[in-house]
């Protein structure tokens, strides 16, 4: 029995690898060499040339689009803008495709290729043409390596290669432009956001973020400047109606959005809403402005929820080793300050002083390794109040002057027990700091007291 089904097994490949001689080897034509003829479907095409284009798809698909003032836009079935990558990788493998065989000249039928009714056609007109040109892709080779296709109204049949279908066959959706938002992203300069039950605003301040809600403090500049790229570039999954009438809304959670964002820009506003679940990992949403519920990924939800102790600067200090010149330790009743003095003379190098309470030169590599270990110091978590806290009865308060003295800040440590909190004149509440960092700084500190 095992042997009679290896034996089908057999008449099935040796079946499969016949249609594949019969259709592409038996049937191609040989230049005087022996060797198999190498084309372009359309010679001397030009990509940027290219400005309307006529996208049929397997799936039943037909998509218009027209290239205007440069920038291509969808015409039917819809109008909009269109995802120019996208168009771009259609035009350009137009003027790439290159014939890899010839499969016959002049076919009695186009059904064995698939042709009759082709499954992808992709009509395009360049400059000068007054016709549309085509190509024409019908079914796979037997063996899935390449297509079969014709040109226009010509009869020949010939193969291009099977990866082009990723490229040629693209619906509708594929070929619009998918950013839900648009705003200039250099030109933001505030932004809030309510989900979960939490609210979250956020102001620039010169060319700084500052949290204004629920709490007025620092923000993390890079955190905030993720959150307003990812809006930037947020695409649609999916198009579920381009129309939404206002009673429409619940059915997708949007009368009442589990998140809302606004990104101002001047006087000029975009706003963003989530709603339910949707399929496939993702949400509903939709641009304020318009009328088209569309879905996002789910994760995006999931970063609004964040509270606005994840949006908050967490370095206690900004001063970097190499631009603070001036360090003031106070603690246990005693300040020891410590300057920078510049060097003399071509190549010296600058170096540092202890001034008070007595003077003496410094280890170089000592106050750096100190200097490092308090600029790295960061909030691991925040609390809403500086009671119980030990900030009351501060363990030590350092001042440091940096950027060639044009810039001061203070940072005041307390500690209960084994744990250790940090707070900042203006800021609320106290950050809880890692007690080894602090307890490191104070032995560095000691080395450089003596």
């Amino acid at each position: 029995m095992r042997g009679l089904w290896s034996t089908a097994g057999l008449v099935v490949v040796l079946a499969g690898l016949g249609a594949y001689i019969y259709f592409v080897t038996w049937k191609t034509p040989e230049n005087d060499s022996g060797t198999k003829k190498q084309e372009k479907v359309f010679a001397a095409l030009q990509a940027d040339k290219i400005d309307e284009l006529k996208v049929s798809t397997a799936a039943g698909d037909v998509t218009t689009l027209k290239k205007e003032g440069g920038a291509w836009q969808l015409t039917q079935p819809i109008a909009a803008k269109a995802d120019e990558s996208e168009v771009t990788g259609i035009t350009s493998a137009l003027t790439s495709i290159e014939v890899v065989r010839v499969i016959d000249e002049n076919p009695a039928s186009l059904n064995d290729y698939g042709l009759s009714n082709p499954r992808i056609e992709i009509d395009f007109k360049a400059s000068g043409d007054k016709d549309y040109r085509k190509l024409l892709v019908g079914e796979k080779t037997p063996t899935g390596g390449d297509l079969f296709a014709k040109r226009n109204d010509e009869k020949k049949v010939f193969l291009i290669p099977a990866f082009q279908e990723t490229t040629l066959n693209r619906r509708t959706f594929d070929l619009r432009e998918k950013v839900l938002l648009k705003f200039d992203r250099e030109k933001v300069d505030s932004l809030d956001v309510s989900a979960g039950g939490k609210t979250l605003a956020v102001a620039k301040d010169g060319g700084e973020w500052k949290i204004t809600k629920p709490v007025q403090t620092r923000a993390d500049f890079g955190t905030v400047e993720g959150l307003v790229g990812r809006l930037q570039s947020l695409q649609m999954k999916s198009i579920v109606t381009d129309d939404a009438k206002p009673a429409d809304l619940k059915q997708y959670g949007l009368d009442k959005p589990d998140a809302t964002v606004n990104l101002n820009v001047g006087s000029a506003r975009a706003t963003l809403l989530l709603g339910g679940k949707a399929p496939d990992n993702t949400v509903y949403a939709r641009d304020a402005s318009k009328p088209a519920v569309v879905t996002v990924e789910s994760a995006l939800l999931d970063e609004l929820k964040k509270g606005a102790d994840d949006y908050r600067r967490k370095d206690l200090f900004e001063f970097r080793a190499f631009n603070a010149n001036r360090v003031e330790v106070a603690r246990n009743g005693q300040t020891v300050v410590f300057e920078k003095v510049k060097g003399q003379g071509d190549n010296a190098q600058d170096k540092w002083r202890r001034v008070s309470p007595t003077a003496a030169d410094v280890d170089k590599d000592k106050i750096d390794s100190l200097l490092s270990k308090l600029s790295n110091t960061r909030a691991s978590s925040f609390v809403d109040s500086s009671a119980k806290t030990g900030l009351d009865k501060p363990a030590m308060t350092i001042t440091v002057k940096f950027e060639e003295g044009k810039k001061e800040e203070k940072v005041t440590f307390g500690q209960v027990g084994n744990d250790v909190f940090a707070s900042r004149p203006g800021e609320p509440g106290a950050a809880k700091t890692d007690a080894t960092d602090f307890n490191e700084a104070i032995k560095s500190l000691d080395e450089l007291s003596k």
